[in-house]
């Protein structure tokens, strides 16, 4: 017998621990050199584990939803094995006390089918699910920890503690991909016609809320506004879209243009791209704009290194590169890690109006949002034009008035006639 080791795979310095979410293969199946074992998430990123060799799951020492280190042991693969033979517990998880009973029962018939292993019975304790409830389909009819997951999510029906009165589990939509829990969600808890749900946060949900709740505590936020005439860019947009795409394989959106404006301001006043370090004001000479992107996850904000020198194509590009490895869950850490200022589009979903929050330590934001037909006053004539409501939240601990307004200001003018962009005026 051959065995190599599974371990985890080195996590960012800043980045202690990360949790199991699901195993794609079990014990006794087999697996190919490189083929993806399990997705380990983070509080940044979801990291594939892939098999170092071919061979077959001889053992599986941490469970779904397990917390694990950096190079820790969590399976072995029997580079001899086959596929089917008896192998270890298909998972080393502390045997609850719940689990007694389920192996008495197992011992007394002298049957295995139905005995819940000791990480299923631990869940199946958890739950609610009475003994026999749940069908096996482990090795002899054992039940495993996925049959009890499946039966959870399927809203099984178990026998109360007292009484043996039956009631079944409401299925609540959570909007939440399953396989992005860290834990399974507990059942819906009925209270009259009432449900209830319990639904754990994922790491990087998690790390969300204590970034935003930092940033409101450490930041002076402060939101100014204005209203922009996206008439010339969208008209620019029009007319170069046919060839632009014929030209560089991308459709030719908006985002390029916010991002372009944006730098464009803040080459005016680099205060807006600087940020805070104790009592220094640390002023950036690059422009790395984070783009802020919805994900299964939750937010994410991957960056757009040098913004300045890439044209508007890459930029595009970028973006779409972006918005695909989020969706699958595919952005890498040293891709969301920095940025000096940050750039937030909920005009996608409809948002009329926000006030973004700063993502720290960057010391601005800018909140873009949908672009709606409005009667405008021009020459003292009442006209139609779309417009739309530009937000930009500052710490006014470094940033004064005077410049955030400026650059807001900057940033119209460049939309509203761009050809500044081209001759940087």
């Amino acid at each position: 017998m051959a065995i190599v080791e599974v371990k985890v795979p080195q996590l960012s310095e800043s980045v202690a621990e990360a949790t199991m979410l699901q195993w794609k293969k079990k014990v006794g199946e087999s697996v190919a050199a490189d083929e993806i074992l399990i997705d380990i998430e983070t509080d940044k990123v979801v990291l594939e584990v892939p098999a170092p060799a071919a061979g077959v799951i001889s053992e599986i020492l941490v469970a779904d939803g397990g917390t694990v280190a950096a190079d820790q042991l969590i399976a072995r693969i029997d580079t001899e094995g086959k596929a089917g033979a008896a192998a270890a517990p298909a998972a080393a998880a502390p045997a609850a006390s719940a689990a007694a009973p389920a192996a008495a029962a197992a011992t007394t018939s002298g049957s295995m089918a139905g005995v819940a292993m000791p990480a299923a019975a631990k869940l199946m304790a958890d739950n609610s699910l009475a003994a026999g409830s749940v069908a096996g389909s482990g090795k002899d009819g054992r039940v495993t920890k996925g049959d009890v997951l499946a039966a959870v999510q399927g809203g099984v029906s178990s026998a109360a503690v007292a009484g043996g009165v039956k009631s079944t589990a409401a299925v609540i939509p959570t909007g939440v991909p399953t396989k992005a829990l860290a834990q399974v969600a507990a059942p819906a808890v009925h209270l009259g016609d009432r449900p209830e749900q319990r639904v754990p946060m994922t790491r990087l949900r998690a790390r969300v809320a204590e970034r935003l709740l930092q940033s409101q505590s450490t930041n002076a936020i402060l939101t100014t506004f204005n209203e922009i005439n996206m008439a010339p860019v969208m008209d620019m947009r029009k007319r170069m879209q046919e060839r632009f795409e014929k030209e560089h394989g991308v459709k030719l959106g908006f985002m390029s243009f916010f991002v372009k404006a944006a730098v464009h301001a803040l080459k005016k006043f680099p205060v807006l791209n600087a940020s805070v370090d104790g009592n220094d004001i640390v002023y950036h000479g690059y422009f790395d704009i984070g783009i802020a992107v919805g994900s299964p996850r939750g937010l994410v904000v991957p960056i757009l290194r040098n913004a300045d020198q890439m044209s508007f194509a890459e930029i595009e590009k970028k973006i779409a590169e972006f918005g695909q490895k989020a969706k699958d869950g595919k952005l890498g850490i040293e891709e969301m890690t920095g940025g000096t200022f940050s750039i937030s589009n909920g005009g996608t979903f409809g948002s009329m109006m926000s006030t973004p929050i700063i993502n720290p330590p960057q010391s601005a934001i800018l909140g873009v949002h949908a672009t709606k037909d409005r009667a405008m006053v021009e020459n003292g004539q009442v006209v139609v034009r779309p417009m739309n409501y530009f937000a930009m939240s500052y710490d006014h601990r470094i940033i004064d008035g005077r410049e955030a307004v400026l650059g807001l200001v900057a940033m119209k003018e460049a939309l509203e006639d761009p050809a500044r962009l081209l001759f940087d005026i």
